[in-house]
């Protein structure tokens, strides 16, 4: 991706997740931005959720299906990543439907709403 590009929500981006810890996913694999532009341009940093293939029916899977992206969303796997170190590229835009899946079962597992 050129110098220019910065992230946005919504969007799925490839990212280097290596390292990682534990139970955490690894290795390059795409990842739905929840942060917004200006604060990922700003502040050099996104927040995300990876995205697996290995879909297994967990109560806190996204299924993508309307993306053009197969798999799920990892709402339970929140990061906030560097994300021009960890070599962010666009790899397509999430629906607003997943999008707000995401979000609602983000806010569930926090006890946000």
């Amino acid at each position: 991706m050129a110098m220019s590009y910065v992230p946005d929500e919504g969007e799925i981006v490839w990212l280097n997740f290596t390292p990682h810890s534990g139970h955490e996913q690894a290795g390059r694999r795409p990842a739905v931005v929840l942060s917004p532009r200006a604060y990922n341009r700003r502040a050099g940093l996104l927040v995300c959720v990876p995205i697996t293939h290995q879909i297994k029916g967990y109560p806190f899977e996204v299924v993508l299906a309307g993306s053009g992206t197969t798999g799920a969303a990892l709402a339970d796997q929140v990061k906030s990543l560097d994300w021009q170190t960890r070599q962010a590229e666009r790899k397509g835009q999430a629906t607003s439907a997943e999008l707000a899946e995401i979000k609602a079962k983000i806010r569930a597992l926090l006890k946000l709403a």
